[in-house]
């Protein structure tokens, strides 16, 4: 078999165990970045990461720090190969001339990728919020202070009302499979594609600072320029430029996360769009607000693309598929 033959599948290869590995290692980080993104001021339920995660396993067990890992987990194969598949075939393309790539082509590449990948990251970040913010939702509707009913609602458009006032249980009671339907139901596809504006804001620019920077990083450990890096480098300039593009597209996340979120606390007011939301966030919030979970979405992202690139580098696919039994009795 030849490596243009087996090149596309096993860079789907990749980008799918990359994916499985890092998300698994990372979700509780992620869980607390969204509902600490969530918080508005005044109703602040967790003070930070460390707090939000104890009394998450308090209130849920330690399975709940996984709210929402199943969605992750099915759709981030998809995700992660059409992110990393992309970015190579663009940058492929673009470097066809035999010159190599400026900054502007490798850019260029990176914002290609995520373009692509918001087929698949629009709806998965749609229901995973909605299961990961469930618990604070759930410890906001016991404080004394805060009594309303909570309700899975959409701007414009009436969506059956779930309750979240009975504890553990009514968070477990909520599925993914249950809101995709509602969503479906009141809203065809477009449901699952809420947000799909903010997550372009988010991933493009993102990947646009990423898949340059890393480039240029691991290009740093090349003994010669014909040498692949040691995959330690690859982790190292895998984390640095997913911490550096995380931090950078934070404001987005935070939009994103508040746009996707169907279902509101006490007192928590609904947005009309990017604009919208911006605009109330700094009136009432203030610059900060903008800046809620970035430490947990650094931590997040660098071990995450840090692991997805040594894969990637190490070729994981290609050792797949090289040794498949056709392969290994084809000789």
């Amino acid at each position: 078999m030849s490596q243009q033959q087996i090149s596309l599948p096993a860079k789907l290869i990749n980008g799918g165990v990359a994916g499985i590995v890092g998300v698994t290692c990372v979700f509780p980080i992620d869980l607390a970045k969204t509902r600490l993104q969530n918080q508005r001021h005044g109703q602040q339920v967790y003070r930070s990461m460390v707090d939000c995660l104890l009394k998450t396993v308090r209130s849920e067990g330690y399975l709940g720090m996984y709210r929402g890992a199943a969605v992750n987990l099915t759709l981030v194969t998809p995700e992660k190969a059409i992110k990393l598949a992309a970015n190579d075939f663009f940058r492929h393309h673009f470097a066809r001339d035999g010159r190599g790539l400026t900054v502007f082509r490798e850019m260029l590449a990176g914002c290609g990728a995520g373009i692509c990948q918001v087929i698949i990251t629009t709806p998965m970040e749609m229901l995973k919020i909605q299961l990961q913010d469930a618990g604070r939702l759930t410890a906001q509707q016991r404080s004394p202070a805060m009594t309303l009913p909570l309700k899975l609602s959409v701007a414009g458009t009436a969506v059956p009302a779930r309750q979240y006032n009975a504890g553990v249980a009514a968070v477990r009671s909520v599925s993914a499979t249950k809101i995709a339907w509602d969503l479906l139901h009141s809203q065809g596809v477009g449901g699952l594609y809420r947000g799909l504006g903010a997550t372009l804001l988010r991933d493009v620019p993102f990947s646009v600072i990423y898949f340059p920077l890393f480039a240029h990083l691991n290009r740093l450990g090349q003994g010669q320029p014909s040498e692949a890096p040691p995959f330690y480098w690859s982790f190292l300039s895998g984390c640095g430029a997913g911490c550096i593009a995380a931090v950078a597209v934070n404001p987005c996340d935070v939009i994103k996360t508040r746009l996707q979120s169907l279902s509101r606390g006490a007192h928590e007011e609904s947005y009309s769009g990017i604009v919208d939301c911006a605009r109330k966030i700094l009136r009432k919030e203030g610059p900060s607000a903008f800046l809620k979970g970035a430490s947990c979405r650094a931590l997040l992202i660098a071990p995450l693309f840090g692991i997805a690139q040594v894969v990637y580098v190490l070729g994981v696919g290609e050792f797949v598929l090289d040794y498949t039994p056709n392969t290994l009795f084809s000789a």
